[in-house]
C-alpha cells in the first residue's frame, strides 16, 4: 500500500436543526442519520475512492459500531489488516448540521485512545503515513522515528491542534491544519492574522514541513518547506453541509500526490472533491 493512515473511527449521529442550541436550551431537529466518521477513517475512505492504495491501522471495539465500521472500511477497498479489536466500546461522536451549512461535534473516543504505536506495521511500500490528532496523547511522537526509518513521509492533519509542541511539529513533513487549528497552533486568535501571514508562522514552528492551510470560502493558503506562500481560490458552490469535507480534502490530497501531482496540483483536486462534497444533498 502507498498510504498508510494511522487514526481514529467514530460512529456519528448527525442531526439537522436550524441552529445550534444554547447552553441549557433544548431544540426540537428535523432528521437523524448515522454516519461512518471520524478523521482517520474518513480520510482513509476518501484517498481510497480517489484511487489510493489504502491501509488503515486503529483500535473498535467488539460491538456493533466497531463492525460497521470495519465494513464500510473494506467495502471502500481499504486494507484493515491493522485494524485491532478491543474489550472497549468503538468511538463515537453527536454532530448538530445547522441551517447554513455549519456544524458542531462532540467526539468519545473510546478504543481510539489506546493506538499503539509500536503495533503498527508500515509496509515496504509505503510512501506517506497520515495522522490525525484525534487519538492516543504521544502517538505523533512515537511514530514519527519508526516513519522515518521507514522512508515514508509524515503527514499531520492537526485536528483538533491541543497538544502538539513544537518538539513533535518539527518532525512532521506535511502539515494540514484548518484557520481555527493553524491559530490555535500559533496561540493567536483567527481573525487578527491573514492566510499568509498563518501560514508563515505555521513555516517557523515546523521548519522541515509543508504548510497546507484551509480557509473554507476563502480558499488554501500553502507553502513547499520555506518558500513563498500561495493561495488557491475555493471552488464556488451552493452549501449544503461543510460535514466531512476537512476530511475529503485530506484523503483526496494525499492519493492526488501518490498519483504525481504537485502540492498545488493535489490541492486542486482536493478542493474539487470537497466542493463536490459539501454541495450534495446527504
Amino acid at each position: 500500500m502507498s498510504l498508510l493512515v494511522v487514526g481514529a473511527l467514530h460512529w456519528d449521529v448527525v442531526v439537522t436543526a436550524d441552529r445550534l442550541p444554547r447552553i441549557d436550551e433544548t431544540l426540537r431537529g428535523d432528521a437523524v442519520d448515522y454516519r461512518f466518521g471520524g478523521k482517520g477513517g474518513n480520510q482513509a475512505v476518501a484517498a481510497a475512492r480517489a484511487g489510493a492504495r489504502v491501509g488503515f491501522a486503529g483500535r473498535i471495539g467488539r460491538d456493533d459500531a466497531g463492525r460497521a465500521m470495519r465494513a464500510v472500511l473494506e467495502g471502500a477497498g481499504v486494507n484493515v489488516t491493522g485494524l485491532v479489536r478491543g474489550g472497549g466500546a468503538s468511538g463515537m461522536s453527536v454532530a448538530i448540521t445547522v441551517a447554513d451549512g455549519g456544524y458542531g461535534a462532540v467526539i468519545v473516543s473510546g478504543e481510539n485512545l489506546k493506538i499503539d504505536a509500536k503495533a503498527v506495521d508500515i509496509p515496504e511500500d509505503c510512501r506517506i503515513v497520515l495522522l490525525q490528532n484525534e487519538s492516543a496523547p504521544g502517538l505523533l511522537s512515537a511514530m514519527a522515528p519508526r516513519v522515518r526509518d521507514a522512508g515514508a513521509a509524515l503527514w499531520l492533519n492537526a485536528a483538533p491542534a491541543t497538544g502538539i509542541g513544537p518538539e513533535a511539529l518539527a518532525l512532521v513533513d506535511t502539515l494540514i491544519v484548518n484557520r481555527i487549528e493553524g491559530a490555535d497552533l500559533l496561540g493567536a486568535d483567527p481573525g487578527t492574522l491573514s492566510g499568509a501571514e498563518m501560514v508563515e508562522g505555521l513555516m517557523d514552528l515546523a521548519p522541515r514541513a509543508r504548510i497546507v492551510l484551509t480557509l473554507g470560502g476563502d480558499g488554501v493558503a500553502f507553502a513547499e518547506a520555506g518558500g513563498k506562500v500561495r493561495l488557491a481560490p475555493a471552488r464556488k458552490v451552493d452549501v449544503v453541509s461543510t460535514h466531512g469535507a476537512g476530511d475529503t480534502f485530506v484523503g483526496t490530497l494525499a492519493a492526488a500526490e501518490l498519483a504525481g501531482a504537485s502540492l498545488g496540483q493535489a490541492i486542486e483536486a482536493a478542493q474539487g472533491a470537497a466542493a463536490l462534497l459539501i454541495s450534495q444533498t446527504r
